[in-house]
């Protein structure tokens, strides 16, 4: 597995992560088994950079992962994030990015990996009631203490991400980016380019839709939260599915996976852009964690993007209430 940097402070990752979210909610039922031997896959691949957060379970996340990197933590970049908080419920309570939660949450999430150490420390979420200065401050007393080797942010706006920055280095800031959420291309990463940090892309895959499998609304388990996602409903997923379509066949000419396109294309963007698909099996594991050798070449490129071209995926990324949280 090839290595890239995120950020200009010394962390290096692998170019593929692996996003555990799906293992523990949102995505239907997992299996925890089968979850700890993708886990333990991954490190077996290279794939070191593992992303999981406290919300998602929420809470069992963290601590499914801590399990299966016992043994093994020197071998894997561990990231976890805070700032939405829930309840052990499920629950919502809100966007918290007060210092003294700033605090709690990272003791919080330590005690629950099993650890005494967290590599890359993310605001999940910006909190609009707090200065980003007095959260990013917080964060920075956790590098000093040891608790974190490196910071980032989440879904943040420029502005937010400069002064951020200003306060304490950051190493990586993780948004959606794929063929269908492009939106990163205006703002977003000519400032974390000007800034030297890293752009970690959740949902590479569009949520599973890009890898073709997903052929109608049905296919998603009862609970799934792509469900209530306006990008899986109505005729925003039939418009959705013929531009997948014609990414499935540009993938079969070059006889690799739709999954594996979309991927080559996101590591195409830049070698400061580190993918994390999310699975919860080996088999589609090691089917990603492949994509770090596709190479695009510029008729590929072309190509893929007269199939799929910016702006064409019809839908908005969240529901109308959770967009409200995004470039903060």
């Amino acid at each position: 597995m090839r290595t890239r940097k995120l950020g200009r402070q010394g962390l290096t990752v692998s170019a593929v992560g692996l996003g555990c979210m799906g293992m523990s909610e949102f995505y239907g039922p997992g299996d925890e088994a089968e979850s700890i031997a993708t886990l333990h896959r991954a490190l077996e691949l290279g794939v070191t950079l593992l992303d999981t957060a406290d919300m998602y379970g929420p809470f069992k996340n963290e601590e499914l992962v801590g399990r299966a990197l016992r043994g093994r933590r020197d071998q894997a970049v561990l990231a976890t994030k805070f700032g939405n908080e829930r309840r052990a419920d499920g629950s919502w309570v809100g966007i918290n990015g007060r210092p003294e939660y700033v605090r709690r949450a990272c003791d919080a999430s330590l005690a629950r990996l099993g650890v005494d150490h967290v590599d890359l420390y993310y605001q999940h979420r910006v909190d609009p009631t707090v200065p980003i200065e007095e959260t990013v401050g917080a964060m920075a007393e956790l590098v000093k203490a040891g608790k974190v080797r490196f910071l980032g942010l989440s879904e943040a706006a420029p502005a937010t991400l400069r002064r951020a920055h200003a306060v304490h280095p950051v190493s990586a800031l993780q948004t959606e980016y794929s063929l269908w959420s492009r939106d990163v291309e205006d703002e977003i990463l000519p400032t974390v380019r000007e800034l030297g940090i890293g752009f970690v892309a959740y949902s590479p895959l569009g949520r599973g839709f890009l890898s073709g499998q997903i052929r109608r609304p049905e296919d998603l388990a009862e609970g799934d939260f792509r469900r209530s996602n306006p990008r899986f409903q109505g005729e925003n997923f039939q418009r959705n599915l013929a531009l997948v379509d014609r990414v499935r066949e540009l993938a079969a000419e070059k006889r690799v996976t739709p999954s594996q396109l979309a991927l080559a294309w996101v590591l195409s963007r830049g070698e400061d852009v580190v993918p994390i698909p999310g699975t919860k099996r080996r088999k589609y594991l090691e089917e990603n964690a492949a994509a770090a050798d596709l190479t695009l070449g510029a008729e590929d490129l072309r190509r893929i993007e007269a199939a799929a071209p910016r702006g064409a995926f019809a839908g908005t990324r969240y529901p109308a209430e959770a967009m409200k949280r995004l470039n903060l």
